[in-house]
């Protein structure tokens, strides 16, 4: 798909050059080989493939062609509970930006509603600092959301659970490590954008006078402070995702010793009573309770008790729920 968003009006389908004319920001959605070759005949400028906006190596994430930007990065999307990131390229020149992506971000929605609602002209320098903000704003939304989700988890998997209440404490664990794995992958996503994201504007503010005028200087300071604290809060998302995956592994530490247990109370409970009726069993001609009236009697009493007492004994060491 290759957008045109023209300032006052909402955006349209690229075809020729006509529908480009008013547009500063040109933006290509999945693009084909034949749109590619559109937006290079129209701006004169080269447009990236998705290999050359997926590679990691800073070298080729920001770099200038004459007086144009070529700027990439990771940025990450949320949809359905899943967190991912997916390339996206700029082409910055002094009259043009070229957006190429490949899933759909809603800040693009975002910022082409407010381009429809204004019908001031805005250049690409303006309207690359205005997505760089969305972006921002977005990644400081789920950073926010995560972090309200990971107090939810924490209540969770420290709260106690009331016996006999019909929950699985299996069921429990697995599902708070799917939910602590999802948040983790989230905040490591979340990194990975703002690192591409402070990578763009640092090399955008270090060659300020090609193309970016000096007006744009103070928005795109104020950014790169809103990153660092935001890299600072990400850390603390990470910290307190590690904290809660060493807990909810405790935990399943425990639920494991709690199943030792109770094996090791049935193998020992199991072992006397076994042992004499083992004895008794033997075929030997001059056993001394063979021929006593009581001997039947007195073997199942004396296994009875070997089996109730190890019981008492276990109870009263808090293995059978406590005295």
């Amino acid at each position: 798909m290759f957008l045109a968003h023209p300032s006052g009006r909402p955006p349209v389908a690229v075809t020729s050059e006509a529908e480009s004319d008013e547009a500063a920001w040109l933006d290509l959605l999945n693009p084909t080989d034949d749109e590619r070759a559109l937006a290079e005949r129209l701006t004169g400028l080269r447009v990236p493939t998705r290999m050359d906006v997926e590679e990691i190596e800073s070298s080729s994430r920001v770099y200038m062609e004459g007086q144009t930007f070529y700027l990439s990065t990771p940025l990450v999307r949320r949809g359905d509970g899943l967190a991912f990131t997916s390339p996206l390229g700029f082409v910055l020149s002094a009259d043009r930006l070229v957006t190429i992506r490949y899933t759909d971000f809603p800040v693009f929605e975002t910022i082409s509603g407010r381009l429809a609602k204004n019908p001031d002209p805005h250049g690409s320098e303006d309207t690359m600092v205005m997505l760089l903000e969305g972006f921002i704003d977005r990644i400081a939304d789920l950073l926010e959301g995560s972090g309200h989700e990971l107090d939810e988890l924490s209540a969770r998997i420290f709260r106690s659970v009331e016996p006999g209440d019909g929950t699985s404490h299996d069921r429990l664990l697995r599902e708070l490590l799917q939910k602590i794995g999802k948040e983790a992958k989230l905040a490591s996503s979340i990194r990975d954008s703002l690192l591409g994201l402070q990578r763009i504007i640092l090399y955008i503010s270090d060659n300020a006078d090609r193309p970016c005028r000096e007006p744009l200087a103070a928005r795109l300071h104020l950014l790169a402070k809103d990153i660092s604290s935001l890299n600072d809060y990400d850390s603390q998302i990470n910290n307190k995702v590690q904290f809660l995956l060493d807990a909810t592994l405790g935990f399943i530490n425990i639920e494991q010793n709690n199943g030792i247990k109770i094996l090791t109370v049935v193998s020992i409970v199991g072992i006397p009573p076994t042992l004499i009726a083992s004895i008794y069993g033997m075929n030997f001609k001059d056993i001394p309770e063979l021929n006593w009236s009581f001997g039947y009697w007195y073997a199942l009493g004396l296994m009875a008790f070997t089996i109730v007492a190890p019981m008492i004994w276990f109870w009263r060491k808090g293995w059978l729920g406590g005295k």
